[in-house]
């Protein structure tokens, strides 16, 4: 298995060209993990007292591994035993990465099996329920019912599949298995990225809404608090299993998961989660950064794939959606915070909080030069403040916490997509400085679900999935493939 190959990668001037053609449409941009990216042993062992960087990363790896397949459950990986004891859909897409460092037929059948779930209008839901499990609430007798639960829950999740297809794909040791790979799973992707336009995008905005906070993979972002103001129903009596997992000041508070599941049960009663129906009556319409700009990154990926598979007319029904999507983020530049802001598609305004999916429309490539400059100078403030970044809040925003779970902890997905749209643009510096900070984290923390931005603490679930599948795609990558290759016996194909 070889670093990403990218013969074709888009500049910052290429990218924020005036040309009609659009060329940062048809280019690519930089890999999604590149060796590159791992900071060499000189540049952070300065950090390492009692033992060498070298020795604490290679058992990093190892332990990486070792937490993919405890996790494993016969073709779909859990995030988490106990706390998340099912399939979740952006979790198991970013983990068919890690996997594919040392069993590339397992990294395959992790997506496969997530689309298994696919339903008939091409969504592909935030959770797949296979087996049973009495650790988690709502499970799939409350996204269902008693008598006939669920399998799948009734929403979806950030659409990472593409993003994961094309690099299993470009990236494969195995040529022909891949290609067969990629024939049978292009049309369920191709399916599901239609569903998203045509169930979330009906007024052709260019830029898709979601429909419950759970969407966003950022459950309890400060970015939907006036959002999430609306009156609460009269629920049935519940009980929150998270908290006997972790510690109630890292989880949402119960006033929050009133509002989830208000829109959970109304949406259950129309019609069973008809999406014709769910985007006109929800009163949570959120035009969600991180969604948006992982729909346009893998847009772009999914229209690399059509090109590689001769999909001409595919072709072209994507670039629509290029086209679309690059006017749509002009809303959602706020011009006076230098930042990006989610916004209510009900009211028109744009959130107060500056969160850290404000930098992820330069992971999308969607962002013009100025605009850069703008977010790094409001990153480099952000870091100014914390120990370890990039937290999820604003650190001078009065509601930052450093400790509860998308109000302030570091998550390794999202350092790991700033860290790469930062490159695209050519601050390689802050990007070293975010994958640095992420090595140091799971150096001192471990595998932990997500960080405390202050102190470095390990906050929520233990030995995560796509925390060690970060270790083993993004910042140990080099390492990985060398350990993964010894695991595995000779390949072929490697570089």
């Amino acid at each position: 298995m070889g670093p990403y190959r990218d013969v074709d990668v888009v500049t910052v001037d290429e990218l924020t060209s005036s040309k009609e053609d659009h060329i940062w449409r048809s280019k690519s941009l930089l890999g999604l993990f590149s060796i590159g990216d791992s900071l060499s042993h000189e540049e952070h062992s300065e950090h390492s007292e009692h033992c060498s960087e070298e020795d604490k990363r290679a058992s990093i790896v190892r332990e990486s591994m070792e937490v993919l397949r405890m996790n494993d459950r016969g073709g779909y990986t859990v995030p988490a035993e106990g706390l998340y004891p099912f399939q979740w859909n952006w979790d198991s897409a970013i983990v068919s990465a890690g996997w594919a460092v040392f069993d590339e037929g397992r990294a395959w059948e992790e997506l496969e099996t997530l689309f298994s779930g696919q339903w008939e209008d091409g969504m592909i839901a935030s959770i797949n329920f296979h087996q049973f499990s009495n650790t988690y609430f709502p499970g799939p007798e409350i996204w269902g019912t008693p008598d006939n639960p669920s399998k799948t829950s009734g929403i979806t999740q950030p659409p990472v599949a593409a993003l994961a297809a094309r690099f299993l794909f470009e990236n494969a040791p195995t040529p022909a298995l891949a290609r067969a790979k990629i024939d049978a799973l292009f049309p369920k992707l191709l399916a599901w990225h239609r569903w998203w336009y045509k169930a979330r995008d009906p007024e052709n905005k260019g830029v898709v809404a979601i429909l419950h906070p759970w969407e966003s993979g950022m459950d309890n972002s400060p970015a939907w608090d006036e959002t999430m103001q609306f009156p609460v129903d009269d629920l049935p009596p519940y009980e929150r299993r998270d908290l006997t997992h972790v510690d109630a000041n890292m989880r949402p508070t119960k006033d929050t998961y009133d509002h989830y599941l208000t829109l959970l049960y109304r949406f259950k009663k129309a019609h069973g989660y008809d999406p014709e129906q769910l985007y006109w009556i929800s009163p949570f319409k959120v035009t969600d950064l991180c969604t948006n700009s992982i729909l346009f990154r893998a847009n772009r990926d999914l229209r690399w794939l059509a090109l590689q598979l001769g999909k001409h007319e595919e072709v072209a029904e994507i670039e629509k959606w290029l086209d679309n999507g690059f006017e749509g983020f002009k809303s959602l530049w706020d011009e006076e915070a230098g930042l990006y802001k989610c916004q209510d598609q009900i009211t028109g305004k744009l959130a107060d909080a500056g969160i850290s999916a404000a930098f992820l429309p330069l992971f999308a490539g969607v962002a013009s030069k100025e605009q850069a400059a703008k977010l790094v100078k409001n990153l480099e403030r952000w870091l100014s403040k914390v120990k370890y970044g990039v937290p999820s809040l604003d650190p001078e925003d009065p509601r930052f916490d450093q400790l509860q779970y998308w109000r302030g902890p570091v998550w390794l997905i999202i350092n790991w997509m700033i860290s790469n749209g930062l490159r695209h643009y050519g601050y390689d510096d802050l990007a070293n400085r975010i994958t640095e900070d992420s090595i140091q984290l799971t150096n001192e923390a471990g595998l932990r679900e997500y960080f405390d931005p202050v102190t470095g603490a390990g906050c929520g679930g233990r030995q995560f999935s796509w925390t060690a599948a970060m270790c083993l795609a993004w910042l140990d990558r080099g390492a990985a493939l060398e350990m993964g290759h010894k695991m595995s016996g000779p390949k072929k194909h490697l570089e």
